[in-house]
């Protein structure tokens, strides 16, 4: 994949992140921003703060969230980013956005 296909690629992931991320924040009470490039998502209670942001130099997608580093590459079979576990974007911050608030998130 060349440099334009990421940042293609990387901007419409976190793209479709921000708006289902903006819904979710709604309905049960914590904060996304997408500025920059970067995605934040703040919760109050219990205080925490993960960040999704590109890394273009070696086309990858890294999340910090619950103080651990998350490294995702492009999967042409699923068509999205995803951790090595085989996770998804989407389905890696559902998953850490619900065990920061104790409740299932679903993006």
């Amino acid at each position: 994949m060349d440099d334009h296909e990421f940042r293609t690629r990387a901007d419409a992931a976190l793209d479709d992140l921000a708006r289902r991320l903006a819904a979710a924040g709604d309905e049960h009470g914590f904060e996304s921003d997408f500025n920059a490039g970067a995605l934040t998502i703040e919760f109050d209670e219990p205080p925490a703060k993960f960040v999704v942001s590109t890394n273009a130099p070696v086309k990858q997608i890294w999340v910090s969230a619950h103080f651990r580093s998350f490294k995702l590459d492009w999967d042409p079979a699923k068509g999205a980013f995803v951790t090595p576990n085989g996770q998804t974007l989407t389905e890696m911050i559902s998953d850490a956005v619900s065990q920061q608030m104790g409740e299932s998130v679903t993006l």
